[in-house]
């Protein structure tokens, strides 16, 4: 009788924790309010990109799509005849939206690879290198911090000008490429944190400074590396502004600017809104599916990355 209810006592207890308290209702009730909030955008981009341009005029606070059609999608994936783009309210214009994307592709894989790349060599250098002046020169990467980035703009866009790089992929890439002030500090501060009795181990067995930096440091640093890498390469996605700056060519303008061009082609009145929401869930498509690959750990690397 005892053993029965020292077993059962337990369980009372946590039916008790879990009881519901008006506490714990607002708490349920903010958190469904934010997820409400930051889902419904995405749901109206999804409907109006199922709508008929012209019949969204008619109902244009209908929650569900109007004029069921896919001709959005296919007007951004050039599938489209421009007679049927036009009886939609589309361009008849051919907006090569897949090439843009894969500008975006290039544009924002090289970028973060050399970021990474550049600050992981930095950051290394700043922790686990002993040099004359180190402490200095890192205050001065500090001092980088609270310089405001539309700032370094327009010495930016003269260098490349000066440089023949205008409407290139080089002059896209390069002026971000080589320098990263936040990933140099964040790689910096885990990897000062890291235990020397491998390296030491390492130097024992006549390893150089590059082998320790590519076979010790690299793989007990992956995590915060792979977070930086996916969370840069979500920002450089979205850039519009650098790119706007520093192209005016088609062929080498990211899919940020592809949108807008594909937003001033319409020879209607009105935009074409139902093919600019399909072109933007296009746009959104390859961060959806990062996230849904990679949320997990990058939360874990940022939640974790201060644990020793």
């Amino acid at each position: 009788m005892t053993a029965s209810i020292a077993t059962t006592a337990p369980i009372v207890r946590s039916a008790r924790r879990r009881r519901f308290t008006a506490g714990r209702g607002i708490a349920w009730s903010y958190l469904v309010i934010v997820v409400l909030v930051t889902v419904f955008p995405f749901y109206w981009m999804l409907r109006s990109a199922l709508s008929n341009n012209y019949a969204m005029i008619s109902d244009p606070s209908s929650p569900l799509p109007v004029g069921f059609t896919w001709g959005p999608f296919l007007r951004v994936l050039g599938l489209a005849s421009p007679q049927a783009a036009i009886a939609e309210g589309g361009s008849g214009a051919s907006v090569p939206i897949l090439h843009y994307l894969l500008n975006s592709v290039i544009y924002a894989t090289s970028s973060t690879v050399l970021i990474v790349f550049f600050s992981t060599l930095a950051a290394y250098a700043f922790s686990r290198l002993q040099w004359r002046g180190r402490e200095v020169v890192f205050a001065f990467f500090l001092a980088a911090l609270m310089v405001p980035g539309i700032l370094t703009l327009l010495p930016n866009f003269v260098l490349i000008k000066d440089l023949g790089l205008l409407n290139t992929f080089a002059g896209i890439i390069l002026p971000g490429a080589l320098f990263s002030a936040f990933n140099i500090f964040f790689l910096r501060q885990f990897m000062l944190g890291l235990s020397t009795e491998i390296e030491e181990a390492a130097l024992l067995d006549g390893a150089g400074k590059f082998r320790m930096l590519f076979g010790v440091t690299l793989p007990m640093t992956s995590g915060p590396i792979v977070t930086l890498t996916i969370l840069g390469f979500i920002g450089i996605w979205n850039d519009y502004f650098w790119p706007l700056l520093v192209t005016s060519d088609s062929s080498v303008a990211p899919l940020t600017l592809g949108l807008a061009i594909f937003k001033q082609s319409s020879p209607q009145s009105q935009p074409d809104w139902a093919g600019l929401m399909a072109a933007t869930l296009v746009a959104a498509l390859p961060m959806l599916i990062l996230f849904m690959i990679f949320g997990k750990r990058i939360v874990n690397s940022i939640g974790f990355s201060g644990i020793k």
